[in-house]
């Protein structure tokens, strides 16, 4: 597959290269999925449940829900083989304004949070050692937070460039440090086989383990919620589709391998964590894999802080990786900045729209708690999950002859559009707060700009054009396209 393409009116265009094999396909899948999740959320399952068995229940449903998500993603992206992921596919069934909704709380809230607050983690596991009286000192706090944020700003930076530069450079420290995380939870998981050996299993037991659960159902909404962050990362191998080497083979199989793995891994890991912790110690603890690695480690623990970075780092690069595509595709179909549709004609990344991500994310990292912020969103990301999923079935109606190498039985996004529709409305009956109609708000704010800049297509002269040549001097970059002849190249292959 060449890298420049001759277009109908004989002008050339730089298109993306096929470099994401099967093996890069499951790292990016691992690797973006297992972050600081599994190391930090156990805790808040366990709030919301309070109960062992059902924090346990909650893990698997996530993965299950996970899988639901990502077969219907499967079909999509191969039926529609665009990189873009949820924006193409609402495109395709629904029209511009909801994709564009969605691309513009995606590509300017929801991603760069998600970049910036697992970069955070990262640099909060890095400044510890150096400020062991954070807790205590005013003073200490201060510079800790401050050196955290240097921390994640050098991380995002870093992995920025590498993911800008070179695609090939970018999945190799996937792939590496996907290796890192697994070996962080393979330890925690051998302990935990070791533990259970032993007879360490009081809190494991069926009568004792669910005794005290949360009677009040919408509650596990919010517990839903707090597993899925961790398994958040399930659909992003649809945002590279046009990188990956036979995406007909190659992305339903880094699926169905993928995502089975993390949900046996994390369902492992917490039982390790129950054999080792007592419920309410576990409550307590603010990073449980740190306090698990001092229980049973002894002078090895600092291992798994070193670890757990690694597993930060590897998502921060997961993220950024696919995050970077969005607003290139948005851009490609018209409903960003065309700059952000440009290609680097050397190295073949979409570098300013990497850029703009890496960008948001660090500015995100100067308030002093945006975590809320991203809260205030979260909810967001399984309407517009839910709206995918309901794509799927009006496809299935509006283009019933259409090619689906994957067509899965119709009860599978049925079964997800409901668990969707829980999952937003349970947290606006269980806790109904302004936040959400905050994120409401900024959601519809887009129409403000898709209407003029858009649908009307309102350029302001003399600002627009010499600031796109500008910039697209600077970062030596050109238009691209998508060719659908590709696919039908890469599918003989």
């Amino acid at each position: 597959m060449g890298d420049i393409k001759d277009t109908n009116d004989g002008s050339e265009k730089v298109t993306l290269k096929r470099q994401v094999g099967l093996v890069s396909c499951v790292a990016l899948i691992i690797g973006t999925i297992i972050g600081s999740g599994i190391f930090i959320s156990p805790v808040y399952v366990l709030q919301q449940t309070q109960s062992v068995g059902m924090s346990l229940v909650i893990w698997f449903l996530g993965g299950v829900l996970a899988m639901i998500g990502a077969l219907c993603f499967a079909e999509l992206g191969t039926m529609i083989p665009k990189s873009g992921g949820t924006y193409v596919y609402l495109m395709e069934s629904m029209g511009p304004i909801p994709a564009f909704l969605f691309s513009w709380t995606c590509a300017l809230i929801l991603m760069p949070a998600s970049v910036s607050a697992i970069a955070l983690s990262f640099g909060y596991y890095m400044a510890d050692p150096l400020y062991p009286n954070h807790d205590c000192e005013d003073s200490s706090r201060a510079t800790y937070e401050a050196a955290s944020k240097i921390f994640a700003c050098l991380c995002i930076l870093i992995l920025t460039f590498i993911n800008c530069v070179s695609v090939k450079a970018a999945t190799i420290v996937q792939n590496v440090l996907t290796l890192a995380k697994l070996l962080a939870l393979a330890i925690i998981i051998f302990i935990g086989f070791i533990r259970i050996f032993q007879g360490h299993t009081k809190y494991l037991q069926p009568k004792l383990s669910f005794e005290g659960s949360a009677p009040n159902l919408f509650a596990y909404g919010i517990a839903f919620y707090q597993s899925l962050w961790a398994y958040d990362g399930w659909n992003q191998l649809n945002f590279v589709t046009e990188e990956i080497k036979n995406p007909y083979r190659n992305l339903p199989y880094g699926i169905l391998i993928g995502i089975p793995l993390v949900t046996v891994v994390y369902l492992l890991t917490n039982i390790a964590y129950f054999t080792v912790l007592s419920p309410e110690e576990m409550l307590m603890s603010s990073a449980v894999a740190v306090t698990f690695a001092e229980r049973t480690l002894g002078p090895m623990a600092w291992i798994m802080p070193f670890l757990v970075c690694c597993s930060t780092v590897g998502a921060v690069n997961g993220c950024l990786f696919t995050a970077g595509r969005l607003p290139f595709v948005t851009a490609r179909e018209g409903h960003m900045m065309d700059i952000l549709a440009m290609v680097h004609v050397r190295y073949y990344t979409p570098l300013p729209s990497i850029v703009l991500t890496g960008g948001i994310a660090i500015l995100m990292l100067l308030p002093s708690d945006f975590s809320a912020l991203v809260n205030y969103f979260s909810f967001a990301a399984w309407l517009f999950y839910g709206l995918t999923i309901l794509a799927l079935i009006l496809l299935r109606v509006q283009q019933p002859n259409a090619k689906r190498p994957i067509k899965i039985p119709i009860f599978i996004p049925i079964i997800g559009l409901v668990a969707s529709i829980y999952l937003v409305l349970a947290p606006i009956i269980n806790e109904p707060t302004l936040e959400i109609f905050y994120a409401l708000l900024f959601i519809l704010s887009g129409l403000l700009f898709y209407f003029p800049f858009v649908h009307f297509g309102l350029r302001i002269p003399y600002i627009m054009r010499p600031t796109q040549t500008f910039l697209q001097k600077l970062m030596f970059v050109a238009p691209s396209g998508y060719s659908a002849s590709v696919e039908r190249i890469e599918d003989k292959d």
